[in-house]
């Protein structure tokens, strides 16, 4: 591949790219093509438009919009005049949306026509918010907030803004789901986001003539950085789809020449459940790049499709540290860390554990602007993540003797469910909410697909009744689809230690037992 730079400003690499690459197509959506020179044009368009709103260098503006070429030319665009974009997952509702639109101080929410009712429910909560862009067509609801339509807000001029921004101005908040509280908006610069697909980009062998294919939504880092942003650096092309479908997806990676794509959890296994055709083989992919997929699926998988699967490990606050490269894999194992960083196996008390031995995944860059800059207006989360001088995961693994490293478990009260981080205290309140719940805890079940399933134990208040039906009936109006939960057990009490907090280890522990009552069996089902 071309060694070409790597400017740390998203802006200014897009600008290096335009000056190679004008008439070079840069994103596919479906049958629209959009080159570099119309991205970086419509881009423009966007950040004109938000500076005549009022949009000044550092303001936060939130993004809840599903996969569309939009997105990407609302957050380029919000990064050339060095706004801070802040997407968010486009299940959220209720408490879960209004935190993040709230705590992040979002001066514009840009949404789809079809989640604005969402926000008729919390607009009071809304005080910072002073305009709302609406993408597609429909029947505003009367809300407090001005709105404008997308059509109306794109019509901004083409010529660039001519805001100077640095490599440590941030450009991202992302929510990462609070595993003992609520989510943290974990704030990032436009260096560390470069670096992070610079890397990356290393790691899968990538190409100036790959295309890179993800159907993961842009709300995400993953599609953000690992696809988008990664082909940026290439010069190369990215496809953007706006949904996963198991039974169409070796079309749509050969319909769009696909050489390489990204995947999450249980993507991989339910590829391998589709049955076998006889041209399984005969696709251009050469590269999946993801995690949490079990070994001997893999190789299954790997086989069958004629593809190799990359496996790393990384979360939002710091990149993607530790990942195997193409020519140096060991079975299960997540691979080495990167040159850049330093990682280590720490035990509680931060000391280092021996090889072979479990200990919690601790993290420092080499470099500066490389991880997350702080969670956003959260100082004592930061210092409790950083202390000792390493930033502490809250991920177990273990290390063999040539450095590898195995990831074993999460530390602490995360639930992983298709491909979504779930917030344990976020469901717990949503249900808490009941007129007729005590209390409650949301643990990991383990699924079939190798990841977890969400079991809620619930405490009723004394002499109340209340069936599961009634209670996923009353979740599923006040927490986004993958965090209604499958498994409903009411107990008496909750398991506690002296000083009352809940032994959470002992319901995981317990599993799904003959008390606990079954969404799925029940034939419930939960759609988006």
């Amino acid at each position: 591949m071309e060694t070409m730079p790597v400017p740390g400003v998203l802006g200014e690499l897009l600008s290096d790219r335009v000056r190679r690459y004008p008439e070079k197509v840069f994103l596919r959506f479906k049958d629209l093509n959009v080159t570099y020179e119309e991205i970086d044009r419509l881009s423009n368009r966007c950040a004109n438009a938000f500076m005549g709103l009022g949009v000044d260098k550092g303001d936060k503006v939130s993004i809840m919009l599903p996969n569309c070429p939009e997105f990407i030319y609302l957050w380029f665009g919000l990064a050339k005049c060095g706004a801070v974009e802040v997407p968010v997952n486009t299940n959220y509702k209720g408490e879960f949306l209004r935190h993040i639109v709230d705590q992040s101080d979002s001066k514009i929410l840009v949404i789809a026509a079809e989640y604005l009712d969402r926000v008729k429910l919390i607009e009071d909560s809304l005080k910072k918010l002073e305009k709302i862009i609406v993408l597609g067509e429909a029947k505003a609801p009367n809300l407090r907030v001005p709105i404008i339509y997308f059509d109306q807000f794109f019509q901004g001029p083409d010529h660039p803004c001519g805001v100077k921004v640095e490599p440590w101005d941030p450009v991202s908040i992302i929510y990462t789901s609070g595993t003992t509280g609520v989510s943290k908006g974990a704030l990032g610069c436009h260096n560390f986001w470069m670096v992070v697909a610079k890397k990356m980009l290393e790691h899968r062998d990538g190409r100036q003539d790959d295309i890179f294919l993800t159907f993961l939504p842009l709300y995400h880092i993953n599609a953000q950085v690992l696809t988008t942003l990664t082909a940026l650096v290439a010069g190369a092309q990215m496809v953007l789809l706006d949904r996963f479908s198991a039974s169409q997806f070796w079309d749509e990676i050969r319909y769009y020449g696909a050489t390489q794509f990204n995947y999450l959890g249980a993507v991989i296994p339910i590829l391998a459940k589709q049955p076998e055709k006889s041209d399984d083989a005969d696709n251009p992919a050469r590269i999946a790049l993801g995690a949490g997929c079990p070994p001997a699926i893999m190789d299954e998988v790997e086989q069958r499709f004629g593809i190799k699967c990359l496996e790393g490990f990384g979360m939002t606050e710091i990149g993607i540290p530790v990942h195997v490269m193409p020519d140096d894999r060991r079975k299960g194992s997540c691979g080495k860390p990167m040159d850049i960083y330093e990682i280590r196996l720490f035990d509680d008390n931060d000391n280092e554990v021996p090889v072979g031995e479990i200990g919690e995944i601790v993290f420092r860059p080499r470099e500066p602007f490389t991880m997350m800059s702080e969670y956003y207006k959260m100082p004592e989360k930061t210092l409790e993540a950083c202390r000792n001088m390493w930033f502490h995961t809250g991920d177990l693994a273990k290390k063999d003797a040539d450095g590898y490293l195995y990831f074993v478990d999460r530390k602490k009260d995360a639930l992983r469910r298709r491909g979504e981080n779930i917030s344990s205290f976020e469901v717990e309140r949503a249900i808490n909410t009941h007129p007729k719940v005590l209390e409650s805890a949301a643990v990991a079940v383990r699924s079939e697909l190798a990841e977890d399933e969400v079991k809620i134990c619930v405490v009723l208040k004394p002499g109340k009744e209340l069936s599961p039906e009634e209670l996923i009936s009353y979740s599923v109006e006040r927490m986004p689809y993958f965090a209604v939960p499958r498994y409903v057990e009411f107990m008496e009490s909750l398991p506690k230690t002296p000083t009352e907090r809940t032994q959470k280890y002992l319901l995981k522990q317990a599993g799904v037992t003959p008390k606990t009552w079954d969404r799925e069996k029940a034939g419930i089902k939960v759609t988006r």
